[in-house]
C-alpha cells in the first residue's frame, strides 16, 4: 500500500491551531482537550503526542488532521489520507496504547489502515452514541450519591474492579498486580471526580468524571451493584452526578456507551442525555 511521508509531531507553536480545532467539537475532544488545556503540547507533560495530517511549515490555520497518540490512539479528525498519515506513524513503533478510541469514523478507518499489522484485536465496539446534557437533568437525583473521600478507597476499589472488569473485559489488577489502576482510582478519588452510594459501608452506585476540560465532563464508569439493578439507582444516581458536573461545575455532562446496552441507553436518555456524535473503540 502506498503510504504518505507520515503525520507531524506537534509542539506549543501549534497551540493555537490546536485549541481551534479542538473548540470545534468539545464533547468529542473532551478528553484531549483536558490533556491540552493542562499541559500544552509538549509530549513530556502531555503524556503522549499530538499528531497533524500535514507537513506544512506554517503554525497557523485548520489543521488538516489531528490524532493524540499517549495510553490510548485518538483520531479525533482528519479523511482517509489524513488518517493513513496517522498510521503511517504509529507503524513506526511498537504498539503501546491499550485501545483505539474517538469519533466512530476516524477510529475505524485508522484501524483499517493498522489492523494487518496490530491485528486481531481483542474487541471492536463499533456503535458506542455519544451523549451530552448541558442542562439539569429531568430525573430526580439520589441525594445520597457524593464525592468519595480518601479515607474509603479500600471500600470502593472493589466497585471499581467490578465495573472494570465488566466493562472493558479485563483485570485490571493483571500485570501489576492493580497498583497502577489503585493509583489511578486515587488520584480521582482526592481530585474529587469520584462518586458513590454506600450502603452498610458497600458501594450500591458508583460513577466518575474521567476527562474534564474547560467546558465538558466525559461520565465514565457508571456501575450499579448486581443486587440493585433495575431499580432506577444508575438514572438517579447519574443524574447526582450531572449535577456536580452542570450545576457545580459549570459544564456540560458527556458520556458514551456501548449501542447494544439497550438498559444504559434508556436510563441516559430519561436523565436527559440526548446523542450528538458516535464514538468506537477497538480493544487490545
Amino acid at each position: 500500500m502506498l503510504r504518505l511521508a507520515g503525520a507531524r509531531l506537534l509542539d506549543d507553536r501549534d497551540y493555537p491551531a490546536v485549541r481551534a480545532a479542538l473548540a470545534a467539537d468539545p464533547v468529542g475532544s473532551c478528553m484531549v482537550s483536558a490533556r491540552v488545556e493542562a499541559s500544552g503540547l509538549d509530549p513530556w507533560r502531555l503524556g503522549g503526542e499530538l499528531w497533524a495530517a500535514d507537513n506544512r511549515p506554517a503554525r497557523t490555520g485548520r489543521l488538516q488532521g489531528l490524532c493524540f497518540a499517549g495510553p490510548n490512539l485518538i483520531p479525533l479528525r482528519g479523511n482517509a489520507s489524513a488518517l493513513r498519515s496517522f498510521a503511517d506513524r504509529a507503524l513506526r513503533r511498537q504498539r503501546t496504547c491499550s485501545s483505539l478510541v474517538g469519533p466512530a469514523e476516524q477510529v475505524l478507518g485508522l484501524w483499517e489502515e493498522l489492523a494487518d499489522e496490530w491485528g486481531p484485536a481483542r474487541e471492536i465496539r463499533g456503535d458506542q452514541p455519544l451523549m451530552a446534557l448541558d442542562g439539569p437533568p429531568q430525573v430526580a437525583a439520589d441525594p445520597r450519591v457524593r464525592a468519595v473521600r480518601s479515607e474509603e478507597l479500600e471500600r470502593y476499589l472493589p466497585a471499581a474492579v467490578a465495573m472494570f472488569i465488566e466493562e472493558v473485559g479485563v483485570d485490571p489488577r493483571s500485570g501489576d498486580g492493580g497498583a497502577s489502576y489503585r493509583a489511578r482510582v486515587s488520584e480521582l478519588i482526592s481530585t474529587g471526580r469520584a462518586f458513590a452510594r454506600f450502603e452498610d459501608g458497600e458501594v450500591v452506585f458508583k460513577a466518575e468524571i474521567g476527562a474534564m476540560s474547560a467546558s465538558v465532563g466525559q461520565i465514565q464508569g457508571v456501575w450499579v451493584h448486581p443486587d440493585r439493578r433495575g431499580g432506577g439507582v444508575g438514572t438517579s444516581g447519574t443524574a447526582a452526578v450531572v449535577n456536580r458536573l452542570v450545576k457545580g461545575l459549570g459544564r456540560t455532562a458527556s458520556l458514551y456507551v456501548n449501542g447494544y446496552n439497550g438498559a444504559a441507553l434508556v436510563a441516559y436518555r430519561r436523565v436527559g442525555f440526548q446523542q450528538v456524535g458516535q464514538y468506537a473503540t477497538v480493544l487490545f
